[in-house]
């Protein structure tokens, strides 16, 4: 509750003439209603989707990806709204996204380096050897497999199967970058500087990785059978 309103006037003050969807799923801190008092002040730029009780995350960023599908959105951008992804990346990644020949813009944090602020050495040791894990296992030509900051082509939100993702924690973020990939989109990355979220506290866990760890495994094994629909270059 706390960034929400600031993370609505920084992505709206951007040069760039960005939409924001904020997903609540139900929050009892009033997230929903501090957001609802600035759609006015940008209506036609904010958005609100509500939702009952805790669904996970993957099915609120299929939500979403769903509401932008229905409407005329040509690059539709996940971020998360505490303040580690710095909204002004959002330009970065759009540009990106122009300039470059992907579909798939990641914000990584390790491209060059690593580009983290505030984790303690074992989380960030356990970020970045799990995605090195994903990468060896998937042969994924890209650094952070895990990373939650990206930006879509509108042709990679058609052409994925959102009703069939199977994972819905932060594996989810690997799978969507798994199925770009075989169906043969370009995956690009930009560095950005991500930083631990400057209020509220952290969700994420051991349990968490593991669920990528292993997970990734199955998913892994399961495309060995299966035909990808490619892309049209």
């Amino acid at each position: 509750m706390e960034n929400v309103q600031r993370m609505v006037r920084t992505v709206m003050g951007l040069q760039k003439d960005f939409h924001l969807l904020i997903i609540d799923d139900g929050s009892p801190d009033g997230t929903a209603a501090l957001v609802k008092e600035l759609i006015p002040e940008f209506e036609g730029r904010l958005f609100i989707e509500e939702r009952s009780g805790k669904l996970g995350l993957g099915t609120a960023y299929i939500h979403g990806f769903r509401w932008a599908l229905q409407r005329d959105y040509q690059f539709v951008f996940e971020m998360d709204c505490d303040f580690s992804h710095n909204p002004e990346d959002l330009i970065k990644l759009y540009e990106a996204a122009n300039q470059e020949p992907a579909d798939l813009v990641i914000g990584s944090r390790y491209i060059k380096g690593v580009n983290v602020v505030n984790w303690p050495m074992g989380r960030v040791l356990m970020s970045y050897y799990a995605s090195a894990y994903v990468r060896f296992i998937t042969g994924m030509p890209i650094r952070d497999t895990t990373a939650g900051f990206k930006c879509y082509r509108r042709t990679v939100l058609e052409t994925i199967a959102l009703n069939e993702i199977k994972f819905f924690g932060y594996a989810f973020q690997i799978e969507m970058k798994f199925l770009a990939w075989k169906h043969g989109f370009k995956l690009y990355e930009v560095p950005i500087i991500f930083t631990d979220r400057t209020a509220g506290e952290s969700k994420m866990s051991s349990g968490i990785f593991k669920e990528a760890i292993f997970g990734v495994l199955e998913m892994r094994w399961k495309s060995l059978f299966r035909n990808y629909k490619k892309s049209a270059k």
